[in-house]
């Protein structure tokens, strides 16, 4: 199955993920309605971008996956959204407080100067983050024990925003039951988020896809935890 962009439908009767109780979305939605010029970084597909309704006068995305870029121009360009194609670590291709609005769901990193430095003075970034130790079940389903790199944790997220300009108005953290049904389910969520078993295949991990899969049928579904986060911050 192709596994380009962020769209998760095909899970649908094959595992489950409770959603966080803010909204991202929604919340997306409504700060979109009340700015002019707004930024998604490492937008994916845009899918989430696509659900907003009403999107300010000047709205821009990045990408650096080409197919996932692909997928972005083809959902938002006809919506008059300009796609610009920027790797994660490279520096954002845009002026000095050039939006009023920078958001971003699940980035991979954040350069908080980077993002500090592109937001008009007031302007606001807002993030959902992922936490540290999401899904790690399901990594050690494949890789076995493991320790938890705590490089996601919120209130670090907080601290490097202040110090680089930002005041965080709300931080929220919640870990979220997610369950798959069927170890193909397993075998799709690690080709599309390839960072819980880095490197994955079928062949290599082939005698643990089969524990896993007497796991499932003796036990029932694989219960892992996703770690989610959100953060908002206004530049001084």
């Amino acid at each position: 199955m192709p596994v380009d962009g962020w769209d998760f439908s095909w899970f649908e009767g094959r595992a489950t993920e409770q959603r966080p109780s803010w909204g991202y979305a929604r919340l997306l939605g409504s700060r979109m309605a009340s700015v002019q010029s707004a930024l998604d970084i490492q937008t994916g597909g845009g899918e989430v971008l696509n659900t907003v309704a009403s999107l300010p006068s000047r709205m821009v995305v990045t990408e650096g996956w080409p197919p996932s870029l692909a997928v972005a121009r083809r959902l938002l360009e006809p919506r008059g959204v300009e796609v610009v194609e920027s790797g994660e670590t490279d520096p954002l291709p845009f002026g000095d407080s050039s939006f009023d609005l920078v958001v971003s769901r699940h980035p991979i990193g954040v350069d908080w100067v980077e993002v500090t430095r592109v937001l008009r003075p007031g302007g606001v970034y807002l993030s959902q983050q992922v936490g540290s130790g999401s899904m790690h079940e399901v990594s050690e389903a494949m890789m076995g024990p493991l320790e938890i790199d705590h490089s996601r944790d919120p209130a670090l997220a907080a601290e490097e925003a202040e110090a680089a300009g930002l005041e965080v108005v709300d931080l929220r953290a919640e870990s979220l039951r997610a369950e798959f049904f069927d170890v193909g389910a397993v075998v799709h969520f690690l080709r599309k988020v390839v960072w819980i078993v880095p490197g994955f295949t079928v062949e290599e991990y082939l005698p643990q896809l089969r524990a896993l899969y007497e796991r499932i049928q003796a036990e029932g579904p694989l219960v892992a935890y996703t770690k989610r986060f959100l953060i908002e911050a206004r530049k001084r």
